[in-house]
């Protein structure tokens, strides 16, 4: 078929050719026109069909010459990109291989062909930067400098990062001539941001993450939550920190450890009843043990409205060690000191460990009795090495059993809670 086709198309044009030169021998095509030239005091004339018709030839002959002449340089031009491609493969591979010298070197060498310069570079860089050579790494990113600005504009901010220097890395990225970002650049712009101590920037930045899936959507979740909490830790007064807080998500709002650092931000400023009402809202709804822990050691006062709190709580968790540590602190903040004792007991009964141990001896101590005192602080240190400790000499069987009796835990209604 293919010798078939190829035999029409030859007589065709051998056809169109015994035609034209059939038309362009007849006197008629004199009346299109006439080309004269004149050289060597000669006149050379011919019909203008025929003058084009040379001019084609000649130039179907000039092409032909500059094809075979230029033919041995398109060959070793083809040949160097093999060897440029087949170089880069090379190095890629013992790159990924661990060969981190033989890398670089095919690398580097691979960066003298432009069409995978940028990408040899790059590699390059990564094999100097895992045997230690800084500087060979800041020669191949500054070369790639002057070809790629995104990717050198990237790589940069990643070394900046690495040196825990955030502001360059977000200078690097803010460059006019890169923007829009490319999703890893937005990536290390948030990380940037974060680390300078503007999470609220970084913040807002995660729609265009999630819209360009920049990350794994886990990825994602924990980075929300880690930017939202830091925007809590940063705000600077009680507007910015109300406002910062309604913008969290409302199941992250829920958790403890987002009102602990709500909290905690709030007594830093001086927004003491805001802080206790949080926490208060928080267990009446969910209870943890960390937060009624910290609701004991928050330097507010109103120690009489958190001890009735307290009180209420007791009734359905009294087996609670963080409860009866708060408690304790409590009483012994209000001068309470015997009933601070008890509850401190009957803490370290359930389990509340060192805090409730240097808790009672710090006490004691006030009280006088410092040999009771010391043991405890040895109690505490030694609990928390994972040490057995001693029991009280003042605390007879009775006291301990007592102490550590559990009372039946009861709902916010006054009915028996059920197990599990």
């Amino acid at each position: 078929m293919k010798a078939f086709r190829s035999l029409v198309i030859v007589l065709l044009v051998a056809a169109i050719g015994i035609l034209g030169a059939q038309w362009l021998g007849q006197e008629s095509v004199r009346g299109i026109g006439e080309v004269i030239v004149r050289a060597g005091g000669n006149d050379y004339i011919a019909t203008l069909p025929q003058a084009l018709l040379a001019l084609l030839i000649a130039g179907l002959l000039l092409w032909l010459l500059w094809t075979l002449l230029s033919a041995p340089f398109r060959t070793w031009a083809r040949y160097r990109r093999r060897q440029g491609r087949a170089r880069l493969i090379d190095g890629l591979q013992a790159l990924d291989g661990g060969q981190w010298q033989r890398a670089e070197k095919l690398l580097a060498s691979a960066a003298s062909e432009k069409e995978v310069r940028p990408i040899a570079l790059v590699a390059a860089m990564r094999a100097a930067e895992a045997r230690g050579d800084a500087a060979g790494a800041g020669q191949h990113l500054q070369q790639l400098g002057a070809l790629d600005a995104t990717l050198h504009a990237l790589h940069s901010a990643e070394r900046w990062l690495q040196l825990d220097k955030p502001q360059q890395a977000i200078d690097a990225l803010d460059l006019p001539a890169i923007q829009p970002l490319p999703p890893r650049g937005l990536w290390l712009r948030t990380d940037a941001l974060a680390r300078a101590g503007r999470a609220e920037e970084a913040y807002g930045q995660l729609g265009a993450l999630r819209q360009q899936q920049a990350v794994p959507a886990d990825t994602l979740a924990a980075l929300e939550t880690r930017l939202a909490l830091q925007m809590l830790d940063e705000a600077a007064d009680v507007n910015t920190l109300a406002a910062r807080w309604e913008v969290l998500p409302r199941a992250l709002r829920g958790t403890p450890v987002a009102v602990t650092r709500y909290a905690c931000r709030a007594v830093a400023l001086n927004w003491n009843d805001v802080a206790l009402r949080s926490i208060e809202q928080a267990l009446d709804s969910h209870w943890d043990e960390a937060l009624i822990a910290l609701y004991g050691e928050l330097p507010v006062d109103k120690l009489d409205s958190r001890r009735a709190s307290s009180q209420r709580w007791l009734q359905s968790h009294p087996s609670s060690p963080a409860l009866l540590l708060t408690l304790g602190r409590l009483a012994r903040g209000q001068g309470q000191w015997t009933q601070a004792e008890e509850f401190l007991h009957r803490a370290i009964a359930q389990g509340a460990g060192s805090d409730a141990w240097e808790e009672l001896g710090e006490g004691f101590a006030a009280a006088g009795e410092d040999a009771l005192a010391r043991q405890c602080l040895l109690n505490a240190l030694h609990h928390r090495r994972g040490h057995a400790t001693q029991s009280l000499q003042r605390r007879d069987l009775r006291q301990q059993i007592q102490d550590q009796a559990v009372a039946e835990e009861r709902d916010a209604h006054g009915f028996p809670r059920l197990p599990g």
